[in-house]
């Protein structure tokens, strides 16, 4: 999936996910790998733990007189080595050396806490045989969800480090390659039974911070992983879990944005609400549904900011330009010209779409009355949609009913298109370049009418 979404091009659209998303589905992912470590972090005795918070948290009150003290001193101590480490010796593994640290104190002082070895029998020093899977069809339905959502999230999460190694480094990713290189990646090694992976922020950033100039960093990231496994892998068996769950708390308090939230919540209610639906709907519901659900209110947000940024303004009567500041000789003084209360003109800025459509339109529907020529100045639109020429269109045949002419002026060549393919052609308006011009030709209009008369 994800290297489909490469294939489509559909990479760049990932971007257009508001900030306030992904802040609110990154800190209810932390929560969410918090929530899953507490069992260890306290050394809790559990025959089952259930995977949604809202059960999981009343389970680990019950077991908590299995608390065991040696678990809780280790994970303290593990979060205590890592801190101390990050501000006395900030170039420093922390976590590398608190493990270390820990597994050498488990080892050497046989402590009675759960380790790799005793839970999981320590980690394997050979690579399994690659080999293809036979799922059925009520398999793939079963896991079809949370693959979408691995999906989703691996797309994010890695373009999003992607834009943080560009910020760091001054180069450029190309993000449909990225998605297209990861699914190939994860298709290799879910044939050796590993499991999917993405970028992420926090190792991308120490690894630019260490040096790290081009794809070359990453490959020697795999081949030390692979060095840990065949050679290390026997010490492995003493890491305490406990260990690895001070290490996954650390990394989940890393994982919560804690300056962009605060400023998120300062921006407004706007932004603060689309952050809170995507972080309460991570946590208790789904991710997918919480990305879906912080795109949509972010850009109903966005529409209605925008709707507010679109105005029109009236002017009536008109008075033309001063002709004593021109090199054209002066003509004679037309007072028809120079203040017509006939005339109403109506310009327009920002961009006409569904989201303004309607306030526009009640605008243009109390300044009909009373006017014999209506014109609309739309050099200030830079784009119209199909709702906006629609509106356009009825204003033009209430006009045509009450008797008002009306003119469209400054419309650049694509608003012109459109209005032509909703209609709008003469004799229901007309089309000038200035609203000067407009002015003159319903001047010059009157003029015929009289003389006929």
């Amino acid at each position: 999936m994800l290297a489909a979404i490469g294939f489509l091009r559909l990479g760049t659209f990932i971007k257009f996910i508001p900030f306030p998303v992904t802040v609110g589905f990154t800190a209810g992912i932390a929560v969410i790998i918090f929530a899953s470590q507490i069992k260890e972090l306290l050394g809790l005795s559990l025959q089952h733990e259930p995977g949604e918070l809202l059960k999981k948290l009343p389970t680990l009150w019950d077991a908590r007189t299995s608390l065991t003290p040696t678990a809780v001193g280790l994970s303290v101590g593990t979060v205590a080595i890592i801190l101390g480490l990050r501000k006395l010796r900030p170039h420093w593994p922390g976590m590398l050396v608190a493990v270390g640290l820990t597994a050498a104190a488990t080892g050497l002082l046989d402590l009675s806490v759960a380790t790799i070895g005793t839970k999981f029998g320590g980690i394997p020093s050979t690579l399994p045989f690659p080999r293809l899977p036979n799922p059925r069809v009520e398999e793939i339905m079963a896991v079809l969800p949370a693959a979408i959502s691995f999906t989703l999230l691996g797309a994010i999460e890695s373009l999003l480090s992607a834009v943080v190694a560009d910020g760091m480094s001054g180069r450029r990713h190309r993000s449909n390659c990225e998605l297209v290189a990861q699914g190939a990646a994860n298709v290799s090694a879910s044939l050796f039974g590993g499991f999917c992976v993405t970028g992420t922020i926090a190792r991308t950033a120490t690894n630019v911070r260490a040096g790290a100039h081009g794809p070359i960093a990453g490959m020697l990231h795999a081949v030390f992983l692979l060095l840990f496994m065949l050679i290390a892998a026997p010490l492995a068996a003493y890491i305490p879990l406990a260990a690895l769950a001070g290490v996954l708390a650390m990394v989940a308090w890393n994982m919560i944005e804690k300056p962009a939230i605060a400023i998120l919540v300062r921006s407004g209610w706007g932004d603060a609400t689309v952050l809170a639906a995507t972080f309460l709907l991570t946590i208790f519901r789904d991710l997918t549904e919480a990305i879906v659900v912080g795109f949509a209110l972010g850009s109903v947000l966005f529409i209605q900011r925008m709707s507010r940024t679109t105005a029109v303004a009236v002017d009536r009567p008109f008075v033309a330009r001063d002709e004593a500041d021109t090199t054209r000789p002066r003509g004679a003084y037309d007072e028809g010209l120079a203040a017509n209360p006939d005339i109403a003109v109506s310009r327009i800025t920002g961009v006409l779409f569904f989201g303004a459509a309607a306030s526009i339109g009640s605008v243009f529907d109390s300044i009909q009355d009373g006017h014999k020529a209506l014109i609309v100045d739309f050099s200030a639109v830079p784009f119209l949609d199909s709702t906006g020429a629609n509106m356009i269109e009825g204003l033009a045949h209430k006009a045509r009913k009450r008797g008002v002419a009306l003119w469209l002026t400054g419309a650049n060549r694509d608003i012109v298109r459109l209005f032509l393919t909703h209609g709008l052609k003469k004799p229901l308006v007309k089309y000038t370049s200035t609203v000067e011009g407009a002015i003159l030709s319903f001047r010059n209009g009157n003029m015929a009418e009289r003389q006929a008369a």
